[in-house]
């Protein structure tokens, strides 16, 4: 198990844009083994390499019904129905809002070894894909909240043990076992 730590919310790496991938091999296909297993660990549906502290364009997700990774992602909606649903992050751990996102999107990227990659998604998988796509681009979710509702994540951001204590980052679960 490849579990790393997670950044969190105020860390810089999580408002920089990452950079597109262009070198496929070992260190690529470990990337993806450990945002695969600290996104199992956290409990997550899905997770970005920023997040992990790594400035790359990948990101990795399981919905229950579709799990995967795709690399230099892009989505496009497939009309113009909406979704507004529960989004956390784990890099924001205690705030969850309902966040609007497009209701079906077509995904595109390559995978782990520059294969092209192409999927329609809705529901959990296409929120999913904004999200992470999203952390790739240095957006999280608190920036789609109306005024109120981020007004008040950011209250709740500002009262979290983690944030008083000014921690950017927190170790995973398996690490913090590890360490007892």
């Amino acid at each position: 198990m490849t579990v790393q730590s997670v950044r969190l919310f105020g860390d810089p790496i999580l408002r920089a844009r990452a950079a597109e991938v262009t070198e496929f091999g070992p260190e690529l296909r470990q990337l993806v083994t450990d945002l695969t297993d600290t996104m199992y660990d956290d409990g997550g549906v899905g997770m970005a390499a920023p997040q992990i502290g790594v400035g790359l364009r990948v990101f990795v997700y399981d919905t229950h019904d579709a799990r995967g990774h795709l690399i230099n992602p892009s989505w496009t909606a497939l009309d113009e129905e909406e979704q507004i649903g529960p989004e956390g992050c784990l890099s924001i751990p205690g705030v969850n809002h309902d966040t609007r996102r497009a209701l079906r999107v077509r995904a595109t990227g390559v995978d782990v070894d520059g294969n092209p990659v192409e999927f329609e998604a809705e529901g959990l998988l296409a929120r999913c894909v904004q999200h992470e796509t999203d952390h790739l681009d240095g957006t999280l979710f608190i920036d789609r909240l109306d005024p109120p509702d981020r007004k008040q994540a950011m209250r709740t951001i500002r009262e979290s043990d983690w944030f008083i204590a000014g921690l950017t980052v927190r170790p995973s679960r398996a690490l913090a076992e590890r360490d007892r």
